[in-house]
């Protein structure tokens, strides 16, 4: 999807790819501001303890780092967003943008992941995406995990452009 063009990172977005991005990124944004529930598994794995073995100690660092780590969790959604065409179209990322959307498109891979029980890069998406296929071609999994393995896809091909 994304290759590199001089200083820019260039993609050119399908009306359904860019209203799928749409509508996952709002989702995380949701997520970060009204749904904000530090309870939630998704919400933990965004915002992890520093300190693992002390509760206390985690907590009080949060106590002063999480209002603006999600602050700047929301900030890069919404530089996807608003980079992104609605209709789909042509995107050009300079390298701050580009490491912006990497960022977010993290978020939104994490969160999308662990609500599919994807907790680690080990897992063979093409074989979980068969498996629900086989199990139930119209299963909402089977968008879901398609989702998914587009997201990775576009996350590897801008990190490719970065690097070339």
């Amino acid at each position: 999807m994304f290759v590199r063009a001089g200083r820019v990172c260039v993609a050119r977005f399908g009306p359904g790819e860019a209203a799928v991005l749409n509508e996952v990124m709002l989702e995380v944004i949701t997520l970060l501001s009204e749904g904000f529930d530090r309870t939630d598994p998704v919400i933990e794995r965004l915002f992890p303890d520093v300190y693992r073995d002390d509760a206390a100690l985690s907590a009080e660092l949060r106590r002063y780092t999480e209002d603006d780590l999600r602050s700047a969790k929301l900030e890069q959604a919404a530089m996807l967003l608003d980079g992104l065409p609605v209709e789909g179209g042509e995107v050009a990322l300079d390298e701050e943008q580009a490491e912006a959307w990497l960022r977010a498109l993290t978020d939104v891979r994490l969160t999308l992941g662990l609500r599919l029980g994807i907790v680690d890069d080990d897992v063979d998406i093409e074989t979980e995406l068969d498996e629900a296929i086989m199990k139930d071609p119209t299963s909402a999994r089977v968008g879901q995990l398609s989702v998914y393995q587009y997201l990775t896809y576009l996350q590897e091909s801008l990190v490719g452009a970065l690097m070339g």
